[in-house]
């Protein structure tokens, strides 16, 4: 999810012009086998839990598995708080070990599709036996509680297994995505302090063998605090191996012993750090703790996606990102599912790399983000059309608010108009979604993330904390601690409080705008940095960019502002076609006055800019500040590690000239 950047919001509240009527109540067979079933399900669990959150949290809780029971639910010292004090837990244990006592000890825990077509399946006793014999090796290498080890790996079953192995013995891992720089490596393994790299020789990516074991070789001339880092053989590409320092995986495993004693771990024990990458400054250092973090993923994990024991779950994200920590690995794991591995592109070698993989193993429940359905809708509705979706039974967005009209697509071409759609909104800080349709009790509405579940209290207020009117623009604050949030920026808990909880008062800033509609459902508008001044109103970038995807000839679109010396600022959209469409002067006219038409004449864009593709992290946001720097005629500036393809910003400068 994005990491918010936290500018200070401006007096006046964003405008909100979007206006979306459609809701889609869950099928009656959808409810009669739901965990919560109707709204007025919904209704007494979220009461239960905002009258008394200890008994309800203590009562989540009781789904772990515990080595020693909590004394204390939440001791709270704005802005840190400390949740079940006194117990004693093990990650590992509850995503692995619990599950071999029962009929889940030969359920696949990880079905796994490696980019050229090559397959794994492992069982949960298959993956205990792997995390075993990895952790007692790192054991060999002299690690223990409390270092830290970078896993910088593909989507391989290896890199859950590196994961569960650091977390079974109270090692802090920091998973730096597989796509990015030597530079990004080494910022943050110097930052985490590791001691440990685990690696691969190279991993798959639209037919290319990726080199991150070089890429570490370079990382760890700038981390010399660095003494050892395991090497997996992915692609059996040549690399060079230090004596001293690097060892391969199977050697590391080769004759060890598979059953290893899970460390003791205190509730608030530090889980892992992910680094987030701002405009400016540098990555900052998420920390997630044991107790907390493992309930918010796990919690959210069987309430959002209304799980089932015979469930095939495949969520897109890599586990280099916080949506990959908490729905790839530890979420599922922990409820006992089967989870879908994937480790390439979607576009390769074809379009319909998604659809195929569905229908072949049956997925059941299906969890993307909003770009890559905006990508899926440019390819063509042929593509998924040749695939049997018929396992579908339940999909998912996250990453970014989705448009109307792409969850209309997604809701009618993918699943077919009888697959719920579990819009989500969370952050790489809260740990865990926050708001979130329950699927068999909330009736939901294209482009609103609808309620926020039990135990979150979610408010829209303006710049001194009061709530706003309904429809009216404010900023999303979190007003009520929970398990799964942050407990601090690694090494720097002053820019915690600062990022955090000091511009809006007594409250958990979110740094993204929304409103709530007459029926109390949140519509989130995109980050407050995000926002348009034109004229002396607020506009929503969202809200712009929905209306453009609204017209039939668009596949993507994002809105920027451009100084501008009578309105303040201007509005410049850049526009992705779908296949087939022609980009001409005659259709930037009619974009123009559809936006108009849609939201209003204050939202007319005044420069519309056809493109190939749009400037993206590597998990799919549009870089809109790069694409205000392009806008501007500026020069690009802050971190761009994060861009996927700087060929795209590069193209984009070309056409400017």
């Amino acid at each position: 999810m994005p990491s918010p950047t936290h500018p200070k919001p401006e007096t006046q509240n964003i405008a909100s012009l979007l206006k979306e009527g459609r809701t889609f109540p869950p099928s009656p067979e959808f409810v009669a086998n739901a965990k919560v079933q109707g709204m007025e399900g919904y209704k007494a669990l979220y009461e239960e839990a905002k009258s008394n959150p200890d008994a309800f949290w203590a009562k989540q809780a009781g789904e772990l598995q515990w080595i020693k029971p909590f004394e204390k639910v939440l001791t709270w010292n704005e802005p840190h708080a400390r949740w079940f004090e006194g117990g004693t837990l093990n990650a590992s244990i509850n995503c692995v070990d619990r599950h071999l006592k029962g009929p889940n000890r030969n359920k696949a825990a990880i079905i796994w599709e490696g980019e050229p077509g090559d397959s794994r399946v492992l069982t949960y006793q298959m993956l205990h036996r792997e995390v075993c014999q990895f952790a007692n090796g790192l054991k060999l290498l002299g690690m223990k509680s409390g270092d830290r080890a970078t896993i910088y790996m593909p989507l391989i079953p290896e890199a859950v297994v590196a994961m569960l192995a650091c977390a079974r013995l109270g090692i802090v891992h920091s998973v730096v995505f597989g796509g990015f720089s030597a530079e990004a490596v080494a910022e943050r393994t110097k930052d985490a302090g590791a001691t440990l790299v685990i690696t691969a020789d190279g991993g798959y990516r639209r037919g290319k063998s990726i080199p991150l074991k070089a890429n570490v070789d370079d990382a760890l001339n700038r981390c010399p605090d660095v003494a050892k880092c395991v090497v997996y053989k992915r692609t059996g590409e040549p690399v060079q191996m230090k004596p001293s320092r690097d060892i391969w995986w199977h050697d590391l495993v080769q004759g060890v012993e598979a059953h290893c004693e899970p460390a003791a771990m205190e509730s608030e024990d530090p889980l892992f750090i992910l680094y987030t990458s701002g405009s400016t400054g540098k990555p900052k250092g998420i920390l997630h703790t044991t107790a907390g973090y493992l309930l918010g993923a796990s919690y959210s994990h069987r309430m959002v996606f209304d799980l089932r024991d015979d469930d095939v779950y495949w969520c897109t994200a890599d586990i280099g990102w916080i949506t990959g920590h908490s729905y790839v690995v530890y979420g599922p794991l922990c409820n006992g599912s089967t989870l879908m591995l994937y480790e390439g592109a979607p576009d390769f070698p074809a379009k319909d790399r998604f659809w195929e993989i569905i229908a072949k193993y049956g997925v059941s429940v299906f969890y993307t983000a909003p770009t890559a359905i905006r990508a899926f809708i440019k390819w063509g509705d042929e593509l998924p059309a040749k695939h049997d979706l018929s396992s579908l039974r339940l999909l998912g967005t996250v990453g970014e608010p989705i448009n109307p009209e792409a969850w209309i697509w997604f809701h009618e071409k993918i699943g077919k108009g009888r697959c719920p759609i579990v819009d989500t909104w969370w952050q790489t800080e809260t740990g865990a979604i926050m708001i979130a349709p329950l699927p068999g009790a909330v009736p939901t509405k294209p482009g609103s993330a609808t309620l926020p579940l039990p135990g979150i209290i979610a408010e829209v207020v303006d710049k001194k904390g009061n709530p706003v009117g309904d429809n009216e623009g404010g900023y999303l604050v979190i007003s009520r601690p929970w398990p799964s949030m942050l407990r601090t920026i690694f090494n720097d808990d002053a820019r915690y409080r600062s990022a955090y909880w000091e511009t809006v008062p007594n409250v958990y800033f979110t740094a993204d705008g929304a409103r709530r509609d007459q029926d109390g459902y949140l519509w989130i508008m995109g980050r407050v940095d995000d926002v348009l001044n034109v004229a002396g109103h607020r506009l929503s970038t969202m809200e712009v960019e929905s209306a453009l995807v609204n017209h039939p000839s668009v596949a993507e679109a994002a809105a920027v502002g451009r100084p501008d010396e009578i309105k303040g600022e201007g509005i410049v959209v850049f526009v992705t076609l779908k296949q087939g469409k022609i980009a001409d002067d005659k259709l930037k006219q009619a974009l123009r006055e559809h936006v108009s038409k849609e939201i209003g004449a204050l939202a007319r864009p005044d420069e519309v800019r056809f493109a190939e593709s749009l400037p993206k992290t590597r998990s799919g946001k549009i870089m809109r500040r790069l694409l205000r720097d392009i806008a501007s005629g500026n020069q690009t500036t802050g971190d761009t590690t994060t861009l996927e393809d700087l060929s795209v910003l590069a193209k984009l400068r070309d056409d400017e000239e």
